[in-house]
């Protein structure tokens, strides 16, 4: 898409609206067994974590003008591009599922009268043409449209919230959950987005403005689903926050809502899988690749059970925060900026590494969770990696002297 640029106040509504999504508040109902103080902390420092990452890698594709694929290449070279830009692809075919299927059976247990089989396939396919819809419509042409889509959603979401809270006795919970996984499973979604934003603050009229906007407004709407969902399963006795609203009689507002919520931001996966499709095969047709992607995703959503997906929020964390630790150090510390190399091998083994050590840390589960640490001994090896190259570049100089 040949788009013009994009303001602050359009950037900000795009990813508020990226944040207001059912699959944000499921995940906020996972932490309830947690209680509501430690569940709402471990919200709010999860998202701090993920939205710094989230920031850093944004500016990164806002100063340099270039996608967020095309950006990993200053520390991966050309392959290592293409590589992240098929995980991307397969983790946002995922995405598009997830938010599919979740919209769809939300929807379903509103509707009545017609079998749960129905009910699904039906509003797959709704869901999937309106999708299909607003990529035809364009990032840029749909600035009008989904700002007013947001701020209605936005307003849903207060009289949602206040449902929710207007109980204030609390119900049993079951299930068990530490803090460190509370924590990851919140820093998870902004994670998510590291390897697209970039393809939005690229396009950014002010980048550093944008790319701040955007970070606060994903991390306020973030946190109010998050809180949401967590509310519902401790307060409202049930986590489905489409049946309170139906129960309080506002059955259209809660359709409203799921439509929304879930045209906005899956639109959202759909464009980026297309620029990382672009990344590998630069001559495709951007629109089509995205509509194609939806589709696929769509079909995923009919046939295949997916409403589970913590362990795909901590899979997604596993590849992409060594990645990003890598390009932040390279690019703000160390400077890089070589987007000609083929592959960097040290960088490569150097993501293997933080891939393993996201995974052992999981299993650790200490109470900083597994970004934190997993982050700090990355960019510490990736120093050393560099302090020890340049003392060997001096020591050969000197004996060559």
């Amino acid at each position: 898409m040949n788009e013009n640029k994009l303001s602050i106040l359009s950037g900000s509504l795009l990813w508020l609206g990226a944040a207001i999504s059912i699959a944000e508040i499921l995940t906020g109902t996972l932490l309830a067994p947690l209680g509501f103080g430690w569940g709402l902390l471990a919200i709010i420092a999860g998202h701090l974590i993920g939205g710094i990452l989230f920031y850093f890698v944004g500016l990164i594709g806002a100063k340099s003008r270039v996608s967020a694929m095309g950006s990993v290449r200053f520390s991966f070279g050309r392959y290592g591009s293409v590589f992240f830009s098929v995980l991307n692809v397969l983790q946002l075919v995922g995405w598009t599922a997830v938010m599919i299927i979740s919209g769809a059976k939300a929807l379903g247990s509103v509707a009545e009268g017609h079998s749960a089989i129905f009910n699904n396939l039906f509003w797959c396919v709704v869901i999937g043409v309106l999708i299909v819809l607003w990529i035809l419509a364009g990032l840029k042409n749909l600035n009008k449209l989904n700002n007013i889509a947001v701020l209605a959603l936005f307003a849903l979401c207060l009289v949602l919230g206040f449902l929710v809270f207007k109980g204030g006795s609390s119900a049993g919970i079951t299930g068990t959950m530490t803090f460190g996984m509370a924590l990851e499973l919140a820093v998870a979604m902004p994670i998510s987005w590291l390897p697209m934003i970039s393809d939005y603050t690229q396009n950014a009229d002010k980048p550093v403005g944008f790319t701040a906007a955007s970070t606060v407004c994903y991390f306020a709407g973030s946190c109010f689903m998050y809180v949401i969902g967590l509310g519902a399963a401790i307060f409202a006795g049930s986590p489905d926050v489409v049946m309170i609203l139906k129960g309080a009689g506002l059955g259209a507002a809660a359709i409203i809502i799921v439509i929304l919520a879930t045209v906005t931001t899956t639109f959202l996966d759909v464009y980026s899988a297309g620029q990382s499709i672009l990344n590998i095969c630069p001559g495709l047709n951007e629109k089509l690749v995205g509509i194609a992607i939806c589709i696929l995703g769509t079909v995923i959503a009919i046939f295949t059970p997916i409403e589970r997906y913590q362990d795909f929020l901590y899979l997604i964390g596993s590849v992409f925060v060594p990645m990003a630790a890598i390009l932040l150090t390279d690019y703000f510390i160390l400077g890089k900026r070589d987007t000609n190399k083929k592959i960097d091998i040290l960088n490569t083994l150097l993501w293997v590494a933080g891939f393993v050590l996201y995974r052992l840390f999981l299993k650790i589960d200490t109470v900083m969770g597994s970004t934190v640490p997993v982050v700090a001994l990355v960019v510490l090896f990736s120093l050393c990696i560099k302090a020890v190259g340049a003392y060997r570049i001096k020591f050969k100089a000197k004996r060559q002297l």
